[in-house]
């Protein structure tokens, strides 16, 4: 009854609008119908029907309330899609300087990727020099893309490299005992020839503990200047100013970056697979007694890609010898590894 009398309110008052208020709500409801006689599950709108009712909203301001097909927002996005469609156009290039060629952009990209430190200026006077013609101002808009304060991985590992003989990193890793308890493994190894300097295993780590190993490892006269580490909780002031005093310079790695001390965590991952993995300790003397052995095994006979095949401790080549030889193997860790040597027969 409500809508019934609804009706016939919005029926009367049709007789109180101008007729071209009533020919535009016609035409858009006309409109809306031949839409929905399309044979599909959905209507699809096509571009001239959404031009339709751009048009519409901007000239009638009754276009909402005859609209029943799409949403009122809809309608709306696709003004201002169009709006900038208009100005897009409107502000596309007509002339200006030319542009420089792909092959001179990717140039400029290279001068910058391999001269971390180099800025516009030295780019464009390098490329003077190469004999190319444009403007620093040119090189600077193609440089904002770039990374501006240079590949940070290649100044650590330039760095890493320059001063190989004069770093050492320490470390902890976890070890699980049979009886489910967790020994801490602390070591300090040198990178120049990746040696192992010194190891320790201990079931309460902490900073006291941690300059006690550092101070039976490195004296007052090490030749050493840096000291890579992460950022242990444990390595706190005391371990720093006991580096300092040691004529060392802390250098800590970045958050959730293993690859910074990279000598160090190959060589964790090392001791994992070539022994960790085939054993389970009993206790710290068990633990203790085991790495050291392959810390020995480590630096005396295993073969090092980094060293070019050859070991920390620098293991002479032996060459066959002429006679009756036999090749014999030495087993290393219980013979999960060996070493070989010539022998002459009995």
């Amino acid at each position: 009854m409500i809508r019934l009398l609804l009706s016939l309110i919005a029926a009367a008052l049709v007789f109180f609008r101008s007729r071209a208020d009533i020919a535009l709500e016609v035409l858009a409801l006309r409109q809306q119908v031949v839409v929905l006689r399309r044979k599909r599950p959905r209507p699809q709108l096509s571009r001239l029907d959404r031009l339709f009712w751009t048009v519409l909203r901007t000239t009638w301001p009754r276009w909402r309330d005859v609209l029943v097909i799409v949403k009122p927002e809809t309608v709306v996005g696709w003004h201002r899609a169009g709006f900038r469609l208009y100005w897009r156009w409107k502000s596309r290039p007509r002339g200006g300087r030319p542009r420089i060629t792909p092959e001179l952009r990717a140039l400029i990209r290279r001068l910058a990727q391999e001269n971390t430190g180099w800025g516009a200026p030295r780019i464009h006077g390098e490329l003077q020099k190469l004999g190319f013609v444009l403007s620093e101002r040119t090189v600077a808009r193609y440089l904002l893309p770039t990374q501006r304060r240079g590949d940070v991985a290649k100044k650590w590992l330039a760095f890493l490299h320059n001063h190989r003989e004069a770093i050492v990193a320490f470390d902890f890793f976890t070890v699980p005992t049979a009886s489910f308890r967790v020994l801490y493994c602390f070591f300090v190894i040198e990178h120049e020839r990746r040696r192992i300097l010194h190891f320790n295993v201990t079931r309460h780590p902490s900073a006291d503990w941690v300059v006690q190993q550092l101070r039976e490892t490195l004296p007052e006269a090490a030749p050493y200047r840096y000291a890579i580490l992460d950022n242990d909780s444990i390595f706190n002031g005391d371990v720093i100013d006991f580096l300092a005093v040691t004529g060392l310079k802390d250098k800590r790695t970045s958050i959730h970056a293993p690859w910074q001390n990279g000598t160090a965590e190959r060589w964790i991952g090392s001791c994992r697979r070539e022994i960790l993995d085939h054993i389970i300790p009993w206790n710290e003397e068990h633990l203790r007694r085991v790495i050291r052995e392959y810390a020995c095994y480590h630096q005396e006979d295993r073969v090092h890609e980094s060293l070019n095949k050859d070991t920390p401790s620098g293991r002479p080549i032996e060459p066959k010898p002429g006679g009756d030889v036999s090749l014999t193997a030495l087993p290393r860790l219980g013979g999960l590894h060996h070493r070989y040597r010539w022998r002459k027969a009995a």
